[in-house]
């Protein structure tokens, strides 16, 4: 492989179309990963919102190259509950991953298969590495704002959603009074 230039808009993390093909995630999609489930019902009665999009740049999955690009998690709450990603392990455990904010406010859930659980809050300019062996999920801790980040990893590292769509994570993040909380998962699988 040659070098390669991608451009991205800063003020919305998307890429052109030529470079990146956008992967969206409504709500309908990702319905299963929020505890609420008669908020999901009733908005979804009402409209499928966006909830998160990545763009995919089509690296090659080979050893020693990187994989990078952008994920947009929307502003939005099911029930109490922020807008977030999936989650995920990578198929590789080991692989670590960097995440840097270009916008918004928001949080890096984490997780190990052993239970221990990191968290750290994002903001444009601040970069969060996530370890290799710990499952993470994107979560926008704003109520306006998009939360951009520009991700970087092992391309050959692969993505594990299994495992957190049987399990979840032990800990939601929902909004309280002093912004947010973290609270037990009463529907998280031991």
């Amino acid at each position: 492989m040659r070098s390669k230039v991608v451009s991205f808009d800063l003020n919305t993390g998307k890429a052109p179309i030529a470079d990146a093909s956008p992967l969206k995630r409504p709500l309908s999609g990702l319905k299963e990963i929020f505890y609420d489930q008669e908020a999901v019902k009733s908005i979804l009665a009402k409209q499928d919102p966006m909830v998160y999009e990545f763009y995919d740049l089509h690296m090659p999955e080979r050893e020693g190259d990187l994989a990078f690009g952008t994920s947009m998690v929307y502003p939005g709450k099911v029930g109490d509950e922020y807008y977030m990603t999936k989650g995920h392990f990578h198929t590789l455990i080991d692989t670590a991953e960097v995440y840097y904010c270009l916008k918004g406010y928001g949080m890096m859930m984490m997780e190990s298969p052993e239970g221990e659980i990191e968290y750290q809050e994002m903001r444009p300019g601040q970069a969060v590495y996530v370890p290799g062996r710990y499952a993470h999920r994107s979560i926008n801790l704003s109520d306006t704002e998009t939360l951009i980040t520009f991700f970087v990893f092992r391309a050959d590292a692969g993505h594990n959603y299994g495992t957190i769509e049987e399990k979840g994570f032990r800990k939601l993040v929902v909004a309280s009074n002093n912004g947010y909380a973290l609270i037990d998962n009463p529907h998280w699988v031991g």
